[in-house]
């Protein structure tokens, strides 16, 4: 069943709930600010700034793709950059439009099946999105860690620190279970053992790891750099060291399954810490609506493979697409 398929045989469940939850939290956060003076700061918002996050963001979905690509290498599982970068645009379109989380990336991991199987495109796609937040989460840790321990630095919000302790607690707890895992019998040791493997090879073998490490660094800094172009855009010009402590915070908050793309959530961060900059939750709203905005624009390209695809009826990657074939050769 095609990609498309999948779309129109959509029913109304989850993703309805969905719906409603980004729908309520969305109608929160207006409830919280003045409304009034977000938008016209979204209004006059500079459109050359705005072309510059456009610019940003393109660049960070090629890259991102290009890390995809070489972790699935890693994993036998080969296929060109051009094929990539087609499966990025409609993975990052669908997770954009559709109330089903990460459905873009689990579409991304089911296409690409034919080439090594299920178990190792899904593992790829799992460890490229991983090797993102982690390098987004690195850049964050230390700016942070400085505003804390310096006195007279920025008045964090609480409710911060409880959650980054709950983040703290589950990157130590994740790869503790895994490891523990892994002495387990059975089929719950097999499966830790080959995750442990498989990123080991992926992501922290040495010939791979400067790749893995310069390429998260690269879309971290598109990411970043889109955000504060957004922000100057629409009159909030941010400090260096704002840009690596608090927009990192915000983007990370996109990824709390609670609404579609995050929408809401990311509203409802950037609300309460860019008043930690001395600016406006306003102007914090605006920001974060001009990135969602601009984030949206360039995932579109995937409308259009999603388009091709409803019109040949088949579409996948695989044979002829530059996937290996039954014997490991690319074809």
């Amino acid at each position: 069943m095609t990609v498309w398929q999948r779309i129109r045989r959509w029913r109304p469940g989850k993703g309805a709930l969905r719906i409603a939850g980004t729908l309520a939290i969305v109608g929160l956060v207006a409830w919280s600010v003045d409304i009034g003076q977000a938008l016209a700061l979204l209004a006059s918002a500079d459109r050359d700034l705005l072309t510059v996050a456009f610019v940003a963001l393109t660049l960070q979905t090629v890259i991102s793709a290009a890390r995809w690509k070489i972790t699935a290498a890693r994993l036998d599982h080969r296929f060109s950059l051009f094929v990539a970068v087609r499966e990025y645009y409609l993975a990052q379109f669908l997770n954009q439009t559709l109330p089903g989380g990460m459905v873009g990336d689990a579409g991304r991991a089911y296409r690409a099946r034919h080439g090594a199987g299920l178990v190792r495109s899904g593992q790829a796609v799992l460890f490229e999105r991983l090797s993102g937040q982690i390098a987004l989460i690195g850049v964050a840790a230390p700016g942070f860690a400085l505003t804390v321990l310096v006195p007279g630095g920025p008045s964090w919000p609480t409710t911060l620190g409880t959650i980054a302790l709950g983040l703290a607690a589950g990157l130590v707890t994740v790869p503790l279970l895994i490891f523990g895992g892994s002495k387990a019998p059975g089929a719950v040791g097999r499966a830790s053992r080959d995750f442990i493997g498989a990123a080991q090879g992926a992501i922290f073998a040495p010939e791979v790891l400067p790749w893995q490490v310069g390429l998260s660094l690269g879309t971290v800094a598109c990411n970043l750099a889109a955000f504060a172009a957004c922000a100057a855009a629409t009159g909030t010009p941010l400090e260096p060291l704002a840009v690596v402590t608090i927009v990192p915070i915000v983007l990370l908050a996109m990824v709390v399954p609670l609404s579609v793309a995050g929408w809401g959530v990311r509203e409802g961060a950037a609300a309460m810490l860019f008043p930690v900059l001395y600016a406006t939750p306003e102007a914090g709203v605006a920001a974060s609506v001009a990135f969602g905005l601009v984030f949206l624009a360039v995932t579109l390209p995937g409308a259009l493979v999603l388009a091709w695809e409803s019109r040949r009826g088949r579409f996948r990657l695989g044979k002829g697409d530059g996937a290996p074939d039954k014997a490991g050769r690319a074809v």
